[in-house]
């Protein structure tokens, strides 16, 4: 038998897929070059956004067509489940992988939360999966459930498996690390310690609790990137989102881990049109990205989304102004990144082939270099910079 898995969502859903296609060459099962010759379609769904399920929706239909036999698991709500129980065959969840047996009929004894992954240059781990904080906008506490954190040992072991075979790029994964119940940054310690060359990564966080011990744990396993999502940079637009923190903590912290790591690439999550944002809102917003100076941010429109408390506000931003604030924002990133870019000019720097002409260096920026082996360590000098990465041709 073989499959053909489809991913909608964050790097937990992409996870999630690796461990689901390990799970499945375990027992037995090939992987299809393509929808058409795979017997068993395996669709992982995000609900957390409206757009991704109607996309799913439309391919799940489109194969229909083709006679396969469709299952369907990620993060689902109860209400998507109900849509989606009458155009596929099977649904389970994701922690659940085991009720897969009903589909491939094997009987081999599986441990769920732990496969091994066939490594490539970079890999994630997640360390927990969950989450505690309801923010009013987000459905991942209703589609994955409280915060439950695995073992440290667990990690590490998985850690050693994947380096010792070859990964250049660990990413420790979580919907809040820094919630993880074992201490995070002893954890990252743990894992940076482990002989190999790699890269250490994580993601991502929350700012309530993003702790001055992380900042040092970061400093000395040398983590040059941090993606710490802001969501709004007014207070009152935070507390309608139940972000407890206000502007000037975050811009303390950031504050704190530019001091302790000079030159760290950051990145941010933004929602633009949120329920009751107005124009002098959004300008805080403006003014927060011009301050901090992003060399990324994932900027997306509110979207109503049913079973959020935020669902139940009027959705006041007609969808002509977020797309404009979108632009907005797109264009004072624009700026940034290009002067923190800029900064690379003429410096020999060490990057990771991941693609035949495409590096990635230690803070998260695409390099366009001159052919090269995939997944090897390499030092060039880069003598381009744009807003959106940087060359060495």
């Amino acid at each position: 038998m073989r499959y053909f898995i489809i991913t909608y969502g964050c790097q937990m859903n992409k996870s999630d897929s690796e461990r689901l296609s390990s799970f499945l060459k375990d027992n037995g099962l090939s992987v299809a070059s393509s929808i058409k010759e795979a017997d068993l379609i395996l669709v992982n769904i995000c609900s957390v956004r409206q757009k991704a399920v109607d996309r799913a929706e439309a391919k799940i239909k489109e194969i229909k067509k083709l006679k396969k036999t469709i299952c369907l698991t990620g993060c689902l709500l109860d209400k998507d489940r109900k849509r989606f129980e009458k155009i596929v065959d099977f649904i389970f969840k994701i922690k659940d992988v085991s009720d897969l047996h009903k589909v491939i009929k094997k009987k081999k004894k599986i441990i769920p939360d732990y496969f091994k992954i066939k490594p490539d240059q970079s890999n994630f781990i997640p360390i927990m999966t969950g989450c505690n904080n309801f923010c009013t906008y987000c459905v991942v506490p209703y589609t994955r459930g409280r915060e439950i954190s695995r073992k440290p040992e667990e990690i590490i072991k998985e850690a050693e498996y994947l380096i010792k075979k070859g990964a250049k790029i660990i990413w420790l994964l979580g919907q809040n690390v820094n919630s993880y119940e074992h201490n995070f940054p002893e954890l990252l310690k743990k894992v940076y310690q482990l002989p190999g060359k790699f890269w250490l990564q994580f993601i991502s966080s929350h700012p309530k609790d993003f702790s001055e011990e992380l900042i040092k744990a970061m400093k000395r396993c040398r983590i040059n990137y941090l993606n710490l999502p802001v969501q709004s940079g007014d207070d009152e637009i935070l507390k309608k989102m139940n972000r407890p923190y206000n502007i000037k903590s975050y811009k303390e912290k950031i504050k704190k881990i530019k001091k302790e790591i000079p030159g760290i690439a950051l990145s941010t999550d933004i929602i633009v049109g949120f329920p009751g944002e107005k124009r002098k809102h959004f300008e805080n917003t403006k003014k927060l990205f011009k301050e901090i100076g992003y060399d990324m941010a994932y900027i997306n429109k509110y979207s109503p989304r049913e079973g959020t408390e935020a669902n139940l506000l009027k959705d006041t931003v007609s969808p002509k102004e977020k797309k404009k604030r979108e632009r907005e924002l797109t264009a004072i990133l624009a700026e940034t990144a290009l002067k923190n870019n800029k900064k690379y000019l003429g410096k020999t720097i060490e990057v990771l082939v991941i693609e035949k002409n495409i590096a990635v260096t230690k803070s998260n920026k695409k390099i366009k270099i001159n052919p090269s082996e995939i997944g090897h360590f390499k030092k060039i000098k880069v003598t381009k910079a744009c807003s959106w990465g940087l060359s060495s041709l």
